[in-house]
């Protein structure tokens, strides 16, 4: 059963915002002080629902997905703060070398909210974004860990497979077998691509030092913020016994905020 936001844009926007507003621009704040002069790029923007809670502190915004629908809608749920000049939403890869040139060195924060799981080579953005952050700058990554509950962004499924947990991590051809028995065909490219991406916190700590990067801070949760709006949760931050055994950690929870700078 895919969640019922995904098919409402303003919806899924208002919820991103106040979880924005009261969890994310909060942790970043207490590493690197947003305000009005504070320049924010955010990549996998999606309609632009985390970038608003930058606007509303007063931030210039710079919103990039692939996705044109998402853009579109973005553009249309947020005419004023493009009109006021605070934000832009651009659909363009990252990876295009000329537009590349027009980011480099120019953004206080950049944020990656549940991106960071999509994208194939994820040495290669690192290396991206130490180009587009300012010296002093620092980037937001939060991703749920592959082997959590949901770590295949199951809930995406329009089944009954929506509802259950950890079968992501069955043998590749047994997952998509399951996938298209159940006619996960809309779904599909997505789903897949998070069996070929997936990313632990181990090894996502391991890419952060083969790039140059520090961890400035991290938090993990038991439940996900964003929870509270999926399934009626409340938050819950992870046990700090948990959160320091690695591997096992993975498997209980259900996302990770880090912000990590330049060493």
């Amino acid at each position: 059963m895919a969640l019922y936001y995904h098919n409402n844009p303003l919806l899924k926007l208002q919820q991103q915002f106040e979880n924005s507003k009261n969890y994310i621009l909060p942790f970043i704040d207490s590493v690197k002080p947003i305000n009005a002069s504070t320049k924010v790029l955010e990549v996998g923007c999606g309609e632009g629902g985390v970038l608003k809670a930058f606007i509303d502190k007063g931030c210039t915004c710079l919103g990039i997905d692939l996705s044109e629908f998402k853009i579109n809608n973005g553009k249309e749920l947020l005419k004023q703060e493009l009109a006021d000049g605070k934000l832009e939403f651009i659909t363009k890869d990252i990876y295009d070398e000329e537009f590349k040139k027009t980011l480099i060195g120019k953004f206080d924060v950049i944020i990656l909210k549940d991106t960071l799981e999509h994208i194939y080579d994820q040495k290669k953005v690192m290396f991206a974004l130490r180009e587009f952050i300012k010296d002093d700058g620092v980037i937001f990554m939060a991703f749920p860990a592959w082997r959590m509950p949901f770590g295949g962004h199951q809930q995406m499924c329009k089944s009954k497979l929506g509802k259950m947990p950890f079968y992501h991590m069955l043998p590749r051809p047994l997952y998509l077998g399951l996938l298209k028995l159940f006619g996960e065909k809309e779904t599909l490219p997505d789903l897949m691509s998070i069996v070929d991406t997936q990313i632990s916190i181990d090894r996502f700590e391991k890419l952060v030092k083969e790039c140059n990067f520090k961890i400035d801070k991290r938090q993990f949760y038991l439940i996900n913020p964003i929870y509270k709006y999926k399934f009626n949760l409340k938050p819950r931050e992870q046990f700090k016994l948990i959160a320091a055994i690695p591997w096992f950690r993975d498997f209980v929870t259900t996302t990770n905020y880090y912000i990590i700078s330049k060493v």
